[in-house]
């Protein structure tokens, strides 16, 4: 199938704007910090009222924050017990990366041969907007904006299905690919593979496109690993 044709790309960049987190936001990914670093070890209990103390917030933000960790797998709530940090093994993990991998190829296969040029814009905007955070050394701001990036490849592959997978997916892993950008040199690393997949894209290249996107995946567990040796 061949790539959509297109004239020169022209610049009619949507502005992206830094979003606001929410308190319910700022304890999910402190607690998923803690949890991913070992500060908070398998098997701990997170009590919602020493949380809700420590926060000095009400429960109910906590309570949302915690939903949210059981989402990503981070922690398990139990019925009339409580929330409990939860085990998750090297080997899981593993297997959760190769997943992603594979789903990711695919996403990036399908959105080179099936994005509109409206769609290569944007995946262009989100691409410079990224050089800003990598600048300044901000892995917070980057990783948001990584996110709306990846997001914006999944809806280019026009296939709902597949992308909800993805997703799902991604949200699991959410807390280890944040983690990973506080490696020394990861930020300029990720944005030149972005750079590689974005150019396969607008190619219309789909095998090129799914395979520095697996290689940008398994860069990502890599860089994972070596952030948790240096802890």
């Amino acid at each position: 199938m061949s790539p959509p044709t297109q004239g020169p790309i022209v610049s009619a960049k949507p502005e992206i704007k830094a979003a606001s987190r929410t308190r319910t936001e700022d304890i999910r990914l402190q607690l998923a910090d803690e949890i991913v670093k070992g500060d908070l070890a398998p098997g701990t209990q997170l009590d919602e009222m020493g949380l809700a103390a420590r926060f000095n917030v009400s429960r109910t933000p906590i309570r949302e924050a915690l939903r949210q960790l059981e989402t990503s797998g981070l922690v398990e709530l139990k019925p009339h017990r409580g929330c409990f940090v939860t085990y998750l093994s090297a080997e899981k993990l593993q297997e959760m990366f190769v997943a992603m991998a594979e789903m990711e190829a695919l996403c990036a296969g399908l959105a080179a041969i099936n994005m509109s040029r409206k769609e290569r814009r944007e995946l262009e905007a989100l691409l410079e907007a990224l050089a800003e955070p990598m600048r300044k050394g901000d892995p917070q701001r980057y990783h948001e904006l990584n996110e709306e990036f990846h997001n914006a490849i999944y809806a280019g592959s026009h296939n709902s299905y597949l992308a909800e997978l993805t997703l799902a997916t991604r949200r699991r892993l959410a807390p280890f690919r944040r983690a990973q950008f506080r490696t020394l040199g990861r930020l300029a690393q990720s944005q030149a593979e972005h750079t590689d997949i974005v150019e396969a894209i607008l190619r219309g290249d789909r095998e090129a496109a799914a395979e520095v996107m697996r290689s940008h995946i398994d860069t990502v567990r890599n860089a994972f690993d070596t952030y948790v040796e240096q802890l």
